[in-house]
């Protein structure tokens, strides 16, 4: 079932080759056609990842059988239902994790992997939502088990994972403590609910968190850096912590003081989210839908907005990623 009048081709960003945010190319490809459980979405808006990125520089290539146009959220309209997809309707307004493909003015997703825009939010502002809440919600609270009164640590706080893991954290009860890079940043991240950012660049976060805790340090970690980070985080982890990894932004190698681990009794554990299954990402999208849309929905918690950029201009929403200066979410404009 479709709306009328669909165009045989749309315009995409492509990756014409490894490098720079120039690579990304303006081209025409034919509208994706949505295949059994799927549904096409007209894209109006589009996320800005860092998976993004790194796919242009050649070193995250997308998964066995997906687009590889860059982009994994959008926000848009439901113009075709597959085979046997059931929960949507033409013209429902959604925000969707996609494998890639998200670049573009249309793009196919499971509808199980699509869930309902926010009460109240624009199409922009719901295109900054799947990615990041989708990879806080698994693995801060999935699998680092964050609980009510527990402390909690993110690194890179001013960032799009940063900023939602604060306000998730807050918002279901954790004392939050952030890093980040300049009083600018650090300001927002209180402004969002931690308890203490720490600028990076003047502190030492170990011993500030310990000054803090009274010694007894986090009890959950999520990290994004990796390198020298790996052994300091377990300086800060509570005994009984939790680390999880997300990236290596400063290093996939890395010494560790398995004695302290040891001792404290951690668990270092990580993941990726782009290659699970479409079922896996399902799962995580119906606790979204039933524990965290109604805190968006009355906007307790809602997206930092950086910088909107037009679809055709992705290389520089690329080079404003890259430069680490923006706070919050950057998304395209595809409309």
């Amino acid at each position: 079932m479709a709306t009328k009048a669909l165009p045989e081709t749309m315009t995409a960003i492509a990756i014409s080759e490894p490098g720079g945010p120039l690579v990304l190319k303006p081209e025409s490809r034919p509208v994706p056609q949505p295949g059994p459980g799927e549904i096409l979405i007209r894209v109006r808006a589009a996320g800005v990842n860092r998976p993004d990125v790194l796919q242009r520089q050649g070193a995250y290539p997308p998964p066995a059988g997906a687009s590889d146009l860059p982009g994994l959220e959008v926000a848009g309209e439901v113009v075709v239902i597959g085979e046997g997809a059931g929960r949507w309707r033409i013209g429902d307004r959604v925000a969707a994790l996609t494998a890639g493909g998200g670049y573009a003015q249309y793009v196919t997703v499971h509808e199980m992997n699509a869930l309902p825009v926010p009460a109240g939010f624009t199409l922009t502002e719901a295109a900054a939502i799947p990615e990041t809440f989708f990879t806080v919600w698994h693995n801060v609270f999935q699998r680092g088990g964050l609980t009510a009164g527990e402390a909690f640590l993110v690194h890179g706080g001013s960032s799009g994972i940063g900023t939602t893991a604060i306000q998730l954290a807050a918002a279901f009860g954790a004392r939050v403590f952030t890093t980040a890079g300049s009083a600018e940043k650090c300001a927002a991240c209180a402004r969002l609910g931690a308890a203490r950012a720490i600028n990076y660049r003047e502190e030492d976060f170990v011993r500030v968190i310990r000054d803090e805790t009274g010694g007894e340090g986090v009890d959950v970690i999520l990290d994004m850096v990796g390198g020298d980070y790996v052994s300091r985080n377990y300086a800060a982890a509570a005994v009984d912590g939790r680390i999880v990894q997300i990236a290596t932004l400063g290093g996939a190698k890395a010494e560790a003081d398995v004695a302290r681990l040891m001792v404290k009794r951690l668990t270092h554990t990580g993941s990726t989210l782009r290659p699970r299954s479409v079922e896996f990402k399902a799962q995580i999208a119906a606790e979204l839908e039933q524990k965290v849309w109604p805190l968006l929905g009355a906007r307790t918690i809602a997206p930092v907005m950086d910088m909107i950029f037009p679809l055709k201009e992705a290389w520089r929403a690329h080079e404003r990623m890259e430069e680490g200066d923006h706070i919050g979410k950057i998304v395209l404009d595809v409309a």
